[in-house]
């Protein structure tokens, strides 16, 4: 049984607008962590953001079902109650907000958060407002942070290399493995390998830092392949993109 399986999703901006993601089809098994490739403006983020349940897009055909559940039409706070977390490409500022007390509300009990924050050198950040005058690097951590305090059973990460410097993606990429790696508590006997995850990459370079099972690619708001995520990585490093679409359309 997948833990998430997205079945025949297409979705437009919530505003109207030409839709964005087109007869989608993509699952993660429990335990198992997924990549996903494409260029710039190919829908990954959209994808994520609707399986999210965020309100700037609308899902008008297909449904999301996550451990075996329809949440197709569940809010932000339900889809999170139920274990799916999110960490953000670009999050917003939080004026006013200081991070400490984000996490506190947010944290899960016993989960030594002092501990975490260390390891991701935020421990200083803690009294700050959240992203507030951060670094690409520190909104990373601070974003990890954040998703780590809330300890969900799957992770949606979105592009976690983007803008960040060489010591944050180190700490960012080790951090997510060892997060991966623990013990998935909410799904009880189906927990063989530990949490899940989709992880959305253009360049593939948080593959320096963990294993990933499985890897799609998408362009235009389609699926076009999967395989194994080493094998399309070279691939897209040797033809690119564009080789991707050639051979899907040579298929029709």
């Amino acid at each position: 049984m997948s833990m998430l399986e997205i079945e025949n999703l297409s979705v437009e901006p919530a505003d109207g607008g030409q839709r964005i993601l087109n007869n989608v089809n993509l699952t993660v098994d429990f335990g198992y962590t997924n990549v996903l490739f494409g260029p710039n403006g190919s829908g990954k983020s959209a994808l994520l953001r609707a399986i999210m349940g965020f309100g700037d897009y609308k899902v008008v055909e297909g449904r999301i079902l996550f451990n075996g559940e329809d949440i197709t039409n569940l809010s932000v706070d339900e889809r999170a109650e139920k274990g799916l977390g999110i960490m953000l490409q670009r999050p917003p500022n939080m004026t006013g907000v200081k991070l400490s007390s984000l996490i506190k509300a947010i944290a899960k009990e016993n989960m030594d958060i002092d501990k975490v924050a260390e390891d991701l050198d935020m421990k200083r950040f803690m009294d700050r407002e959240i992203n507030v005058g951060f670094s690409g690097g520190e909104i990373k951590r601070s974003e990890l942070l954040q998703l780590i305090a809330q300890n969900p059973c799957m992770y949606l990460i979105d592009e976690p290399e983007s803008g960040v410097d060489l010591v944050s993606i180190n700490k960012v990429g080790t951090k997510i493995q060892e997060m991966l790696n623990a013990n998935l508590e909410c799904i009880g006997e189906r927990s063989v390998k530990g949490k899940s995850a989709l992880i959305i990459t253009h360049t593939g370079q948080i593959l320096d830092y963990l294993e990933a099972d499985r890897a799609y690619i998408m362009c235009s708001g389609k699926i076009m392949c999967s395989g194994n995520p080493r094998k399309l990585l070279d691939e897209i490093k040797t033809q690119g993109y564009e080789e991707c679409i050639r051979c899907k359309l040579n298929q029709i």
